[in-house]
């Protein structure tokens, strides 16, 4: 909190007499090491790269940060889209008073600090504060709750920034209160936009250093950075300052000029975009799903292969395709449920990686089998009628009676064992039991009911022939 004391900006003359500290400020040039990401921060709109649908001439954020009109919003998007910049170049408009808080080291004492200030300055100047919290989703529920009242009060304007969904991370009455706006990750183009802009910009980039770059090493760095401006800015700033010092140490003016192999080994791995806890991990698991429920073995396989290199836990895979194998395949083909048994167990047995080709197998083995939900439909209308009827009794006839009371009392009675019956029907399927129904095994109340209704596919056709002539029957 002692660096954002500053922020207030008070002198003897009281807070009101105080310019906002952000608009009072000047881009730093580089000096003391700034990195090159912070260098070549947008100063203006014209200047963003990326978010034509927020930010494009007439576009509603645009059109509210050039009129200062700045309601409370939550700027949502992956890292290195822009939110932190979006937030600055409102302080930059805006002639309320602009307090910047980090939900990674601010607390709630931290928050009452701005509020008190923020009512004094409405009391005494009717000066405005937005207040500006990054990753608010690291906020708990206190701290969030802290910052309601005095939103819903007008005393702060509330700007956010979260890689998160709010909709989960974000108090609901803290969200109702806020225009969400929806930040996109940047293309390949975008990206090499930006980080072509910094090699030219002798004023904050890098410009003056004389340095050159290969079209591909340049492309490369932008398809490395995944959307993340910043990721890729602080690529190009290690390459460029390796290509410096070996200049330097050499004498060589030829070093200057920025290579592929040179961007490859700064690079060395590529952090995906993944969050266990979060979006991605729903978003990707989803897509997992459906390209399987699709049909569509390579992209089922391209899902398995971005959850795993990301670092998804394999048994949490292996679980949803095992849901799978009875939800949306069942008894069209049941041998996918034993095959995704088998590839928990190897997960189990040897691990990773050995046990990513299990896993795959298990993919390309759901994605090409044959699809029924019938299962997933028929437990669904058993569940509906016990939830929704009464407790009906076990008919007598399937009753067992163990004692001499319960026979007396009709447990068993009439009950056809199977065995008996079926050495003397006539078998038209040898994998199908005999088609003839012997007596009724639901309540009174649900005979006749019908939950499971196979469909067409694999397993599944044969069963619905003799299903159909069973209840003919």
């Amino acid at each position: 909190m002692t660096e954002q004391a500053s922020l207030f900006g008070s002198d003897e003359n009281g807070p009101s007499a105080s310019k906002p500290a952000s608009r009072a400020a000047q881009p730093s040039q580089g000096v003391g090491g700034e990195p090159l990401a912070s260098r070549m921060r947008p100063r203006t709109l014209d200047e963003v790269v990326g978010q034509e649908h927020l930010l494009s001439p007439g576009r509603l954020l645009r059109r509210i940060i050039e009129s200062d009109r700045i309601p409370s919003m939550i700027f949502w998007g992956p890292p290195g889209s822009g939110k932190t910049t979006l937030a600055e170049l409102v302080a930059r408009h805006t002639h309320a008073r602009f307090v910047t808080l980090s939900a990674v080291s601010a607390g709630v004492a931290d928050l009452r600090r701005v509020m008190d200030e923020a009512q004094k300055l409405r009391q005494f100047s009717r000066q405005r504060t937005i207040l500006f919290i990054d990753e608010i989703h690291r906020f708990n529920k206190a701290q969030q709750d802290a910052v309601l009242p005095h939103v819903e009060r007008g005393v702060v304007t509330l700007i956010g920034a979260t890689t998160e969904n709010p909709s989960f991370e974000v108090n609901a009455a803290l969200l109702s209160r806020s225009r969400v706006f929806t930040l996109k990750g940047l293309t390949e183009e975008q990206l090499a936009m930006i980080l072509q802009r910094a090699l030219e910009d002798k004023e904050r980039g890098l410009g003056g250093s004389g340095l050159t770059i290969d079209e591909d090493a340049l492309r490369e760095i932008a398809n490395f950075a995944n959307g993340d401006a910043r990721t890729a800015l602080n690529v190009l700033e290690m390459v460029a300052q390796g290509s410096l010092s070996a200049a330097e140490k050499e004498g060589d003016a030829g070093q200057k000029h920025i290579t592929l192999p040179a961007v490859e080994e700064v690079m060395q791995h590529r952090a995906l975009l993944y969050d266990k806890s979060g979006d991605q991990h729903f978003d990707a698991i989803s897509a997992l799903h459906k390209s399987l429920r699709g049909s569509d073995p390579d992209a089922g396989l391209y899902w398995l292969g971005r959850m795993l290199e990301a670092g998804e836990d394999p048994l949490y895979i292996v679980r949803r395709l095992i849901r799978f194998a009875s939800e949306d395949v069942g008894m069209a083909d049941p041998q996918a449920l034993l095959v995704c048994v088998a590839a928990q167990q190897a997960v189990h047995f040897v691990g990773l990686p050995e046990a990513s080709l299990a896993l795959a197998q298990a993919v390309v083995h759901l994605a090409t089998a044959p699809k029924s939900n019938a299962l997933e439909a028929a437990y669904g209308r058993v569940l509906e009628d016990i939830r929704s009827g009464r407790n009906d009794p076990v008919p007598l006839s399937i009753r067992n009676a163990p004692t001499r009371l319960m026979k007396d009392l009709g447990y068993g009675a009439d009950y056809k064992y199977a065995h008996d019956y079926y050495k003397d029907m006539q078998i038209e399927d040898p994998e199908r039991p005999p088609a003839q129904k012997l007596q009724e095994y639901l309540p009174d109340r649900l005979k006749d009911r019908r939950y499971y209704e196979p469909g067409y596919q694999g397993k599944e056709a044969s069963i619905k022939k003799w299903l159909d002539k069973r209840r003919e029957g």
